[in-house]
């Protein structure tokens, strides 16, 4: 941003409209000019603000981002407090000693032990639903063979509909033409 440049041009539109008073071509020229030059100032008090604003949250994220590593040191200090306390106490056990090697040992075993029980559960599940796919498809197929011998047998009745209705049409002329020959 070029905010030097902006403050001697602001600076510049002070001296010259104090420095303006006179006739009223003049007068016209010093508020327009008034005018420019406070939209100016408006805009350059605008770009302050944000860049003020942007300077806020920069520190904020800074801020935050140094509370959660100073979190993580105070864990970390916490648990070196609690082995130099054990350590000092009385010789650690064999389990102690696996629990400091890994705190999370515990949870990681049971996770994996539920991470088994649902694979269990997911086996004969995947099987019912390959089964049932296979299931599907052939009850798909017949669905289909059946619709295309419906839809056969369907234009088969409309043909002998047909000419069923044709044959009787041709012999209900026939009747009428040995009628009217008769009279």
């Amino acid at each position: 941003m070029d905010c030097g440049g902006r403050e001697q041009q602001m600076q510049m539109v002070c001296v010259r409209s104090a420095s303006t008073g006179g006739g009223g071509g003049e007068e016209e020229e010093a508020s327009e000019w008034d005018q420019s030059s406070s939209r100016s100032a408006l805009s350059l008090f605008k770009e302050k603000e944000e860049e003020i604003e942007r300077k806020k949250l920069e520190v904020r994220e800074k801020v935050f981002s140094m509370l959660g590593r100073v979190e993580e040191e105070t864990k970390r200090l916490a648990f070196i407090r609690q082995v130099s306390v054990l350590l000092c106490s009385s010789p650690p056990s064999l389990h102690e000693l696996e629990v400091m090697a890994d705190p999370t040992r515990r949870e990681v075993d049971t996770i994996r032990k539920r991470i088994d029980k649902v694979n269990r559960q997911l086996k004969p599940l995947g099987k019912s639903c390959l089964k049932k796919e296979k299931e599907y498809k052939a009850c798909l197929e017949a669905y289909n063979e059946k619709s295309n011998e419906k839809a056969t047998l369907v234009n088969r009745l409309m043909e002998l509909v047909g000419e069923s209705e044709r044959l009787r049409m041709k012999k209900l002329e026939e009747l009428n033409k040995t009628i009217e020959g008769l009279y």
